[in-house]
C-alpha cells in the first residue's frame, strides 16, 4: 500500500487551498498549471485523501480522449487507486473492489443519466475542463451528471477564456475562467526541475498563392496583410508542394540529431494540419532525410497503442494532428515543429506543453518548436520566451491574444476549390536562429534552473477500498503484479475462455453456460464482478469442466 506521496511546493500550496474549500462546504475548484507541473499527482492526491476520509464515495475522471483515459488509470495505480476504464452504460454498476472510473467528455454526453447516479457523492476530476465547452451538448451533459457530485475538481493546463458557452463548475470574471489556484510556466522554471526553457526557432518566407476570389497573390511573413490573406499565406507556407516546410523540417531534423547525440532515446513532435498533410509530412520526412515517422491520427483506433508505443521507444519522430495537443505524456520530446492553421492561444500552448517535461537526470534541459514566421505565432511565442528569461519575477499580468484569431479557415467556403498555393520559398538557407530572433541568448550554456529538489513527502491515510496493486499467476504459471483493472480484464478472458470449452463439451448454449457459473459462484453479472468473485467463478468453471 502507498503511504506517502512526493508533492512539489505548489501541489502543496494547491492541496491546502482545495481542503480550505472543501472544509468552507464549497464544491468546486479550479487549478490552472503549466503543462509538465504535475496536475495528475496533485488531483489523484486530493482525491485520495478525499476517499479515504469519505468511506464508501468513489472517484470518477473524466479526461478529453481514450489515450488519456489510460494515463490517468496507470498514474492512479501508482497512488493504489483502481479505476475502470472500460466501463460502458451497458455495463451497469461498477465492482466494489474499484475506487471509482475514468471516462471521455463524449462518454458522459451519451451515458449522463446512468453517470449522475455513479457520480452521486462522488470526488469528480475534470481534466483539461475546457473541453467541456468544445459542444454545447457536452457543457450541458457535464453539467446535468456530474450536479450530484460531494465536490468537483477542475484542471487546466492553460487559461482559458468563456464563449457563447460557459464551462460548467467554473467560475469567470470578465470572461476569463478565474482559477483558485494557478501555477504559471515562470513559476515553473523559476522553482527549477519542474519544465524546461523553450526556444523558438522561426523561418521567413516568400509565398504565392492563388486567393479563393481567384486573384493571384503574393507576401512574405514580415508584408502587413489582413485577416484573410495571413491564414492564406499560413495555408500555402505549410504546403506540402512548397520549399519552406521541407526546410523547417532539415533544421527540426538537424536540432534533433544534436540533441539525440547526449540524449539517445530524444524525439520529435510535429503537428500537422490534417490527416493528409500528416502522412505527407510523414513522406516528407522518409524520402528527403531517410527518416521513418510514425503518424498518429484521430480516427485510427490505434492511436492510443500507436503513442503509447512511440513514448516507450527511442524513435525520432511522430507526425500527429490533435491527438497529442495535450495531456499526452511523452516526457523525451525535446524537438517539435508547429505545421498547423490552428493558431489559438490556447492550442499553441497545448502544443508547446507537449515539450516542456522536466527529465531528470539530463544536464542540459531545453526544448525547441519551430515555428512559422507569422506575426500571430511570433507574438504567441513571444509571450512564452519572456517568461522564461524573466522566470527570476512573475508576470504582473498575462499579456494574451484575442482567441477570436483562431483557426485561419477560408473565406468564404463556398469558394475554397479556388485557393490554390503556388510556391512557398524559405528566405535565408534554412537554418534557423535557435534563440529564435527573440534575445541573444547563448544556446551552449547551462540552463539557469539549479538542480535541485523542492519535493516533500506527505503522508497517506489509507483507503477504504483494500489491496494494492496485486499478483496474478499467468498461463504459464508466473506471477505478474498488475493493477486490479487489470487483473479483472484478464480474469473475465479465462472466464470467457473457459465459457466456451463448457458451450462445446456440454452442447448448452453460450448463455446458458453463463447463468449457471453466474448462479454457482454467486455473482449477478460478471460485469459486476470484483476480482476475488471472478476468481471463485474461474475455480468453479475449471470443477466443471473436469466432471463434464
Amino acid at each position: 500500500m502507498a503511504r506517502t506521496v512526493r508533492l512539489r511546493p505548489w501541489q502543496r500550496s494547491a492541496l491546502h487551498r482545495l481542503d480550505e474549500a472543501a472544509a468552507s462546504g464549497r464544491a468546486d475548484f479550479l487549478c490552472v498549471a503549466t503543462p509538465g507541473a504535475g496536475k495528475t499527482t496533485f488531483a489523484l492526491t486530493a482525491a485520495r485523501q478525499h476517499l479515504a476520509a469519505h468511506p464508501g464515495r468513489r472517484l470518477v475522471v473524466v479526461a478529453p480522449t481514450a489515450h488519456l483515459k489510460l494515463q490517468w488509470a496507470a498514474a492512479a495505480v501508482r497512488l493504489d487507486i483502481h479505476l475502470a476504464t472500460d466501463w460502458a452504460a451497458a455495463e451497469g454498476t461498477l465492482p466494489s473492489d474499484l475506487h471509482g472510473l475514468v471516462t471521455t467528455y463524449q462518454q458522459v454526453s451519451m451515458s449522463e443519466a446512468l453517470m449522475a447516479e455513479l457520480a452521486y457523492g462522488a470526488f469528480v476530476v475534470l481534466d483539461e475542463v475546457h473541453h467541456a465547452g468544445d459542444e454545447r451538448a457536452w457543457g450541458d451533459s457535464v453539467r446535468r451528471a456530474f450536479e450530484p457530485a460531494a465536490f468537483r475538481l477542475s484542471l487546466s493546463g492553460t487559461p482559458f477564456r468563456s464563449d457563447t458557452r460557459a464551462i460548467p463548475f467554473v467560475r469567470y470574471e470578465l470572461d476569463e475562467a478565474a482559477p483558485d489556484h494557478e501555477y504559471g510556466y515562470g513559476q515553473a522554471l523559476e522553482e527549477g526541475r519542474v519544465v524546461r526553457p523553450v526556444w523558438f526557432p522561426r523561418l521567413d518566407g516568400h509565398m504565392e498563392w492563388t486567393a479563393p476570389d481567384g486573384s493571384r497573390q503574393e507576401a512574405s511573413f514580415g508584408d502587413e496583410v489582413d485577416h484573410a490573406a495571413a491564414g492564406q499565406r499560413l495555408r500555402t507556407a505549410l504546403s506540402l508542394e512548397g520549399e519552406w516546410l521541407p526546410a523547417v523540417l532539415r533544421s527540426a531534423h538537424a536540432r534533433l540529431t544534436e540533441v539525440r547525440r547526449k540524449q539517445p532515446d530524444a524525439g520529435g513532435l510535429v503537428i500537422a494540419t490534417d490527416q493528409e498533410h500528416a502522412r505527407g509530412i510523414a513522406a516528407l520526412l522518409r524520402d528527403r532525410f531517410g527518416v521513418r515517422a510514425g503518424v498518429v491520427l484521430s480516427d485510427d483506433p490505434m492511436a492510443s497503442t500507436r503513442i503509447a508505443r512511440f513514448a516507450g521507444s527511442s524513435d525520432p519522430w511522430l507526425v500527429a494532428v490533435r491527438m497529442v495537443s495535450e495531456g499526452v505524456d511523452i516526457p523525451r520530446l525535446r524537438v517539435g515543429v508547429f505545421a498547423t492553421t490552428t493558431t489559438t492561444d490556447l492550442f499553441f500552448r497545448q502544443a508547446v506543453g507537449r515539450l516542456v517535461r522536466w527529465t531528470p537526470g539530463e544536464k542540459v534541459n531545453r526544448a525547441w518548436m519551430f515555428i512559422p514566421d507569422d506575426a500571430r505565432l511570433r507574438a504567441r511565442a513571444f509571450q512564452i520566451a519572456d517568461l522564461r528569461r524573466h522566470s527570476l519575477r512573475r508576470k504582473a499580468e498575462r499579456r494574451a491574444l484575442d482567441d477570436s484569431e483562431g483557426t485561419l479557415d477560408l473565406e468564404p467556403t463556398e469558394q475554397l476549390s479556388l485557393f490554390a498555393a503556388l510556391s512557398a520559398t524559405p528566405i535565408g538557407d534554412g537554418d534557423l536562429d535557435a534563440s529564435g530572433g527573440f534575445d541573444g541568448d547563448d544556446m551552449e550554456r547551462d540552463d539557469p534552473a539549479e538542480d535541485r529538489d523542492h519535493g516533500v513527502e506527505i503522508i497517506l491515510a489509507p483507503l477504504p477500498v483494500g489491496g494494492s496493486a496485486e499478483g496474478v499467476r499467468t498461463d504459464e504459471g508466473a506471477v505478474a503484479t498488475i493493477s486490479r483493472t487489470e487483473q479483472r480484464r484478464i480474469l473475465r478472458d479465462r472466464n470467457a475462455d473457459r465459457a466456451s470449452e463448457l458451450t462445446r463439451k456440454t452442447g448448452w448454449s453460450h448463455a446458458q453456460v453463463n447463468v449457471e457459473l453466474n448462479r454457482m459462484s454467486g455473482i449477478r453479472r460478471i460485469t459486476e464482478a470484483t476480482v476475488p468473485e471472478l476468481e471463485r467463478r474461474l475455480r468453479y468453471a475449471d470443477r466443471w469442466l473436469n466432471r463434464a
